[in-house]
């Protein structure tokens, strides 16, 4: 990504000399960098990529940032005095990237912790590979500064929580995203997932859409039992209907397009004119499996995912779903990462991030009967 400051650059103002002792970037088999490539590379002039890598002043904090990221873009090695010093590493913890809102939350958290001069260490989880408790021990080896966990075994209401209880008595800072249990003593960061499931009956609903089915993941995850909560409360309260159906209108499989596919196929059979998703995989899952059936989307079948992971507007047809804030999520749990590193320790409670309805292309009016 190229940061640009939007202030406008005097093309005809000669570039500063870099001082021939000054240790210039440079890359192996390259020699050094030439000016032009960096400025085309930031969006400035080669004037002001002189000033950065002279470390002079009159150069504003994006402009800055802008040149040294375009330095990192281009493979170069930054001049020493402008590199930062380390103020710790920082572990984070993610499950498998399958899932591309996965990839956004790790970016967005190593970069807001570069920001802040910590240096991410990032541990991805495969099925059958590393586990999260070997992570942490791995990390623990390291003297990390802290860790934080997106979507781990905080999540999962069958997962003993002595594991990050025994982490804070050490005392290590931590925070976790998307899961929440009372009894650790850490910030924890979560998208209201209740809130979710109550915006995509009410959109639906509002379409003249009555039996509306809901797919998601194990119940053993606390973000699916609020998913299905909400899920619950908005049919009962705008349409009335009775729990017997609803059990009939809840299919819950694995994460991802083929248990979406599988949990949909069994609604479809059911009569169902509209599916919620509890992730937009399962929504794409949703998707394929209303089309073997010669069904269309929006036009027979209406589907609403939730994430909306990267991509998800350019699908066919273009993806409605719930959007998780996970940049405004991901810099508040590295904010109170900070906080807890420097022992000012934020409240130990649930930071409930409120979703938002995205409408695109994939619900429409129910058909008529």
């Amino acid at each position: 990504m190229v940061y640009s400051s939007g202030m406008p650059i005097a093309a005809a103002e000669p570039p500063d000399p870099v001082p021939a002792d000054a240790p210039a970037p440079g890359r192996a088999g390259s020699g050094r960098a030439r000016l032009a490539d960096i400025a085309r590379q930031a969006g400035v002039s080669e004037a002001t990529v002189s000033r950065v890598l002279n470390d002079k002043a009159g150069v504003s904090a994006d402009t800055r940032q802008a040149v040294l990221t375009a330095l990192d873009v281009l493979g170069y090695e930054r001049p020493e005095r402008l590199r930062k010093r380390s103020a710790g590493l920082v572990g984070l913890v993610v499950p498998e990237l399958d899932n591309p809102v996965f990839p956004l939350f790790a970016q967005i958290i190593e970069s807001s912790l570069a920001q802040r001069g910590f240096t991410p260490v990032l541990c991805t989880q495969t099925y059958g590979g590393i586990t999260e408790d070997e992570y942490v021990e791995l990390l623990l080896d390291r003297q990390v500064a802290g860790i934080v966990f997106v979507s781990g075994l905080h999540a999962d209401t069958n997962a003993d929580p002595d594991r990050y209880r025994k982490l804070v008595a050490r005392p290590l800072p931590i925070v976790l995203i998307n899961g929440y249990v009372d009894s650790i003593e850490a910030p924890f960061v979560s998208c209201d997932d209740r809130a979710a499931g109550e915006l995509a009956v009410r959109h639906l609903t509002a379409l003249g859409h009555r039996r509306i089915g809901l797919i998601s993941g194990p119940l053993r995850y606390l973000p699916v039992q609020r998913k299905v909560a909400g899920y619950r409360a908005a049919m009962r309260e705008v349409l009335g209907t009775g729990e017997t159906e609803l059990d009939e209108l809840i299919e819950l499989s694995l994460f991802g397009v083929e248990g979406g596919d599988a949990a949909a196929t069994r609604l479809l059979e059911r009569g169902v004119s509209a599916i919620v998703c509890g992730s937009d995989l399962m929504a794409l899952g949703a998707i394929r499996a209303t089309r073997a059936r010669g069904l269309r989307v929006p036009e027979d079948i209406s589907i609403v995912g939730y994430d909306d992971s990267p991509l998800m507007a350019f699908t066919d047809p273009p993806l409605t779903t719930v959007r998780q804030p996970v940049r405004a999520m991901s810099i508040a749990a590295v904010r109170a990462l900070v906080d807890e590193i420097s022992l000012d320790p934020a409240p130990r409670s649930e930071y409930m991030f409120r979703p938002e309805l995205v409408v695109r292309s994939s619900t429409g009016p129910a058909a008529r009967p």
